[in-house]
């Protein structure tokens, strides 16, 4: 008898939402989703681990020289990202879902297309906010149950095509 597949979700939170779908360690979707849609992804799939980067584990860095209306755009923008963050993370919790959130820098730098598909072997369209979802997420795909903490890094995905979204 077979063990379960194992899910994990990846989000980027934000007004255009990433999500990636790992399936027992492989990237198996990716979506750009609105915020509102989030938690019936969660109800409908039901993930064994949720990773989301978690922009109120860092802090916001202002530019000297930025005008003082660009730099409260810039917070309203991270407020509401914050905001989005406690929300998953409510999310997950109602639902009885383990989460994890991210920081930015922990999550490493943004990755083009090109080197997206080097790392994860995703060879379909993608954007960033669906890269910065998988990328997120890549080194929980193999953590054990229980224990939400990255596995040690090794070979990153496993080749296969991705398939048309089943939730």
């Amino acid at each position: 008898m077979s063990a379960p597949e194992r899910t994990l979700i990846g989000i980027d939170p934000g007004k255009n939402t990433g999500v990636a779908i790992y399936r027992d360690g492989a990237l198996h979707q990716l979506h750009t989703l609105s915020p509102d849609m989030i938690e019936s992804l969660l109800v409908r799939v039901r993930p064994d681990l949720v990773v989301y980067e978690d922009s109120r584990k860092q802090s916001p860095v202002f530019s000297r020289g930025v005008s003082a209306r660009a730099t409260l755009k810039i917070a309203r923008n991270v407020g509401e990202i914050d905001q989005l963050c406690r929300q998953i993370e409510d999310m997950c919790r109602r639902h009885g879902l383990e989460s994890v959130g991210v920081s930015p820098l922990r999550k490493g730098a943004k990755v083009d297309a090109a080197r997206f598909a080097i790392l994860a072997g995703w060879l379909q369209r993608s954007n960033q906010h669906e890269r910065d979802a998988a990328m997120v997420a890549h080194p929980y795909r193999r953590a054990e149950l229980g224990k939400a903490r990255p596995a040690i890094k090794s070979g990153i995905g496993d080749g296969r095509n991705p398939t048309a979204p089943t939730w």
